[in-house]
């Protein structure tokens, strides 16, 4: 994909956005281990940034998903990559299905204030006991009248503790699993939910994620995103842009381990020498920046094929899989080079290394892509390129 001035011009403004407005508080917010989320969504809002593809009549930009890839390579940047992962719940986790498939009143009560930054938005999928099988999910919205009650819990959820609304997944009747469940979206406040606790991470620090519980919550069937049963349906949508966010977002998390380690190797002295002027770390250098350089690739491949309409099914999972693989690896051989010096809590490189990290099993896991892709390639036993893909 070749990049227009437009393009350009939205890398440009969302990098200053992340240098006065989330760099100047990033140690702060990790040491704090959550960030303001109503007050810097606002201010992102309000600059346009949460609705970058989303319909123009509920205040998006409308412009193509191309953008919103820019957007997610420079939120990578930050200096506090947890903030990165909360802005990527509200734009490209949570809100996918509610602009394509909501009601007209669905999208102006829940939709239009999460692209002004007005709520924050969170994403209910993982449970305790179904994390990538998403098909494995327990939590139930029984209906009753004009309402669905609502009970279980979901893990894991980014915003959690902030959020005013969580696009949900729950089953919705005893029909078989990827066909009897719906996204639903219930608000934070209503009567039932509760936080169980939040949740202390190895990584992404100053993102708040929380354990939540539903207890008879009662919510209005117009709650309800597109059709019952399609949920899953829906959700797996939603995962291909959360998987193409991640992969974006790795790319210039790594190629910030790659510069920041360049420049350490350049001023730390060994035996008389800078360390960059050793062939083993020059190559190993050479190597990573390679396989960064091949991720970016398969990404803005995908996202061509997104943005005209086809299916990334193969692509994103590919792309996700990648960042995964490439996230255990190429931060820890920074590190190694930084020498103790790397292993400091408060170095550049250990934050990257923690945050990082969960690129390899948020958003299905290293091992889960494989399947979809061995899937796609008609190698399982359910055969055919087209099946559905296995969550």
């Amino acid at each position: 994909m070749i990049l227009t001035h437009e393009h350009e011009e939205l890398r440009r403004s969302l990098r200053r956005f992340v240098e006065t407005e989330i760099d100047p508080f990033a140690d702060a917010w990790e040491e704090a281990e959550i960030f303001p989320a109503h007050d810097l969504f606002r201010k992102a809002g309000a600059a346009g940034f949460l609705g970058i593809c989303k319909p123009v009549e509920y205040g998006g930009l409308g412009l193509d998903y191309s953008y919103a890839l820019v957007a997610a390579e420079e939120w990578g940047r930050a200096l506090a990559g947890g903030v990165a992962t909360a802005l990527g719940v509200q734009t490209d986790m949570a809100t996918p299905a509610l602009a394509k498939h909501g009601s007209d009143a669905l999208r102006r009560e829940f939709l239009a204030p999460a692209i002004s930054g007005e709520m924050v938005a969170a994403i209910g999928v993982s449970e305790e006991g179904a994390g990538s099988d998403v098909a494995s999910i327990r939590t139930r919205a029984t209906r009753d009248g004009d309402d669905y009650v609502i009970n279980g819990s979901k893990m894991w959820i980014t915003n959690g503790t902030q959020a005013d609304w969580i696009c949900l997944l729950a089953n919705t009747s005893d029909g078989q699993p990827h066909r009897n469940k719906s996204l639903i979206i219930v608000p934070l406040k209503s009567k039932g939910v509760s936080v169980a606790r939040k949740l202390k991470k190895l990584g992404l620090h100053a993102s708040d994620t929380a354990q939540l519980f539903f207890d008879n919550v009662r919510v209005p069937v117009r709650n309800r995103i597109g059709e019952e049963g399609r949920g899953f349906i829906y959700q797996m949508e939603q995962f291909q842009e959360e998987r193409l966010y991640a992969a974006a977002k790795a790319v210039s998390m790594l190629e910030t381990a790659i510069a920041i380690t360049v420049e350490y190797t350049q001023g730390r002295k060994a035996f008389g020498k800078p360390l960059i002027d050793m062939q083993t770390i020059q190559h190993r250098i050479a190597a990573m920046h390679a396989e960064v350089e091949a991720l970016r690739a398969i990404t803005w491949s995908a996202a061509d094929i997104y943005v005209a309409g086809g299916d990334v099914t193969e692509k994103a999972s590919i792309a996700k899989y990648l960042a995964g693989k490439l996230a255990l690896e190429i931060p820890n051989a920074c590190l190694q080079f930084w020498g103790g010096q790397g292993y400091m809590w408060e170095s550049r490189i250990s934050r990257i290394m923690r945050d990082i990290r969960l690129t390899a099993i948020g958003g299905g896991a290293n091992e889960i892509m494989l399947q979809v892709i061995a899937k796609q390639m008609g190698l399982s036993s359910a055969g055919g390129r087209k099946a559905a893909p296995a969550q």
